[in-house]
């Protein structure tokens, strides 16, 4: 069969136990772009693995430019007519391999498609197809869309056109850790997306302290459907929710320490 004219684009570091699994469900694709930015595992030996069985996988190597700019440089080296920005830890689920040829056949007016995501819960296993993450565009026609630069953290492809959300189908993210790696996880995004914030002057408002983390609560575990996977579910909502506070508590406490510095002014004796 002929193969889909897609370009699949990874950046990956130290990947290993992931990435196999997610170049198989790429199978139908006819350009995989695989940008790597050091690893010291077998990342590296088994991307030749599948190259060497005849697989349509280009290599590069690219020092580390930022989650954004790697990206873009991974997409900017794709040769098809439509791109598909996948990560190391994810693969696509069999209906929206199905669904592809159709995705690619829309009118020209259509330049991307929002895919659903569902992750991955440890006790409980991939969600349901009615419960993922929010719908994200990952599919865009070449020359139409680009990574927002300014975004040091869950960056994303900005569209130059109209974006649909298909219907169905989703990629499946396999990184099962510990709430314990998880929290650190989430500790460092929100210090990124912090600084970003701080950078560009926005001002915090204590009100977001507890606004913002009762938001991306209720959309994850009663709007997106959290809720029909027990405990699992739960612990996935809190752990972004705690994400969402951090990164205003962070953004707080920056806008503070510029206003009034830390000085020890209580009397000595």
């Amino acid at each position: 069969m002929a193969k889909l004219p897609i370009s699949a684009f990874i950046i990956c570091q130290n990947e290993e136990a992931y990435l196999g699994n997610c170049i198989e469900s790429l199978v139908d694709f006819a350009d995989i772009v695989i940008v790597d930015s050091g690893s010291a595992d077998g990342t590296i030996d088994l991307i030749q693995s599948y190259i060497e069985k005849g697989w349509p996988i280009r290599l590069f190597h690219e020092k580390w430019r930022g989650y954004a700019a790697q990206k873009q440089f991974a997409l900017e080296q794709c040769r098809e007519g439509w791109c598909f920005s996948i990560d190391a830890d994810e693969r696509l689920d069999a209906p929206l391999r199905k669904l592809l040829p159709e995705l690619i056949a829309a009118p020209v007016e259509t330049v991307g498609w929002r895919v659903a995501r569902r992750p991955y819960l440890i006790g409980y296993g991939y969600t349901p197809q009615k419960v993922h993450e929010r719908k994200i565009l990952r599919l865009i026609r070449k020359g139409r869309g680009a990574f927002d630069l300014a975004q040091a953290v869950h960056e994303g492809i900005v569209a130059d056109g109209k974006v649909e959300k298909a219907g169905t189908g989703s990629l499946l993210h396999f990184r099962p850790i510990l709430i314990d790696e998880q929290i650190l996880k989430e500790n460092k995004y929100s210090t990124l997306k912090a600084d970003q914030k701080f950078a560009e002057g926005k001002k915090p408002r204590p009100v977001k302290l507890l606004v913002s983390p009762l938001l991306y609560f209720y959309r994850l575990y009663l709007r997106n459907g959290l809720w029909r996977c027990g405990a699992p579910g739960f612990i996935e909502a809190m752990t972004v929710a705690v994400y969402a506070f951090l990164t205003e508590a962070k953004l707080y406490q920056r806008q503070a320490l510029k206003e009034r510095p830390n000085r020890d002014d209580a009397p000595t004796r």
